[in-house]
């Protein structure tokens, strides 16, 4: 249970730092926000451990970029699809 808010915890963050990053606004809930964040964390990690770099003997710098740049690229590919299938009132 506790591995599973760890995970969301992280997602919201990842997702707000990928919202900051990006130019403009981002019309999509806190709850994709995490989920896309968890997400890039997900694929970071894999991708990490595809080319060696999940596991170093200091701060995995690489992995978090990793999952950083995988948060950024989800929330700049899926924000326009729900902003054009959830058009605001």
């Amino acid at each position: 249970m506790f591995q599973l808010l760890w995970i969301l915890l992280i997602g919201f963050v990842l997702g707000v730092l990928a919202k900051l990053i990006l130019r403009g606004p981002q019309a999509i809930p806190w709850w994709l926000t995490m989920l896309l964040g968890a997400a890039g964390a997900w694929l970071g990690n894999a991708v990490a451990g595809w080319i060696g770099v999940r596991h170093t003997s200091g701060i995995d710098w690489i992995r978090h970029l990793l999952q950083l740049g995988f948060a950024v690229a989800l929330i700049a590919f899926v924000s326009p699809a729900w902003a054009k299938s959830h058009p605001s009132r």
